[in-house]
């Protein structure tokens, strides 16, 4: 049974959410203000957090940003706001879907549904490779741990996310839509620059050469894809 904690002050869409949620079988458990929703999300794991942007005490992007550091539980934001900078702000922070307030209570649930499957099979492709060599480059998929030339590297967690994808796949190309949807969750056009700025802060940390990449390559026209040549 999934286990699913709802960070929300408003006790009607608690409501809601508790009743629909427990028809698919899901357990709930709930917060009304940020600080006992994260709280509560460290101390326990939870297989999904619906969590509102505006709360008492602590709102959800500091929520955010402080349970990224820490843990991958996949988050899917709620709110009322719809403007383009948090959409883009929900994504740069590490939540994995976004809904804008009012919501249809079918697609919400289809979109948990969605990030909880993307969850398992991302699971299941981590424990088939639990490590990956290339050119002093060594992932440790199973630590979440990056090292090169034995100096560790530090990720935020969708970095390391696209850098496990594409080193677990090299030679395939990703265009910039299928690496938001298969990474992020959102499937449709307009926010690729995302995608373009974590691959600059990832190239940043692992490239000694950012004109021209070793581990990261640029497929013009398409995307980008791991070097398949220095897989060990």
């Amino acid at each position: 049974m999934k286990n699913i904690l709802i960070i929300e002050d408003d006790p009607e869409i608690i409501k809601l959410l508790e009743i629909h949620l427990t028809d698919l079988i899901y357990k709930t458990s709930k917060a009304m203000d940020g600080e006992l929703g994260l709280q509560m999300a460290l101390e326990n794991d939870y297989d999904m957090i619906l969590l509102d942007l505006t709360l008492p005490t602590l709102d959800g992007v500091e929520i955010c940003k402080k349970l990224r550091a820490v843990k991958n539980t996949p988050i899917i934001m709620l709110t009322a706001k719809s403007e383009e900078i948090d959409r883009v702000l929900g994504l740069e922070i590490g939540a994995d879907d976004y809904i804008t307030k009012p919501f249809s209570i079918r697609e919400l649930l289809a979109r948990v549904k969605a990030v909880l499957r993307r969850a398992d099979i991302k699971e299941i492709k981590e424990k088939d490779t639990s490590s990956i060599i290339a050119e002093g480059l060594k992932i440790d998929v199973d630590k979440r741990k990056v090292g090169l030339n034995g100096q560790k590297i530090e990720l935020s967690p969708k970095e390391f996310e696209l850098l496990v994808l594409m080193a677990s796949n090299p030679g395939r190309n990703y265009t910039r839509s299928e690496l938001l949807n298969m990474i992020w969750g959102y499937n449709f056009e307009g926010y690729e620059h995302t995608v373009n700025s974590h691959i600059n802060r990832l190239r940043a940390k692992i490239e000694s050469d950012m004109a021209n990449p070793t581990f990261i390559l640029t497929t013009w026209g398409v995307g980008y894809k791991f070097n398949e040549e220095i897989i060990e």
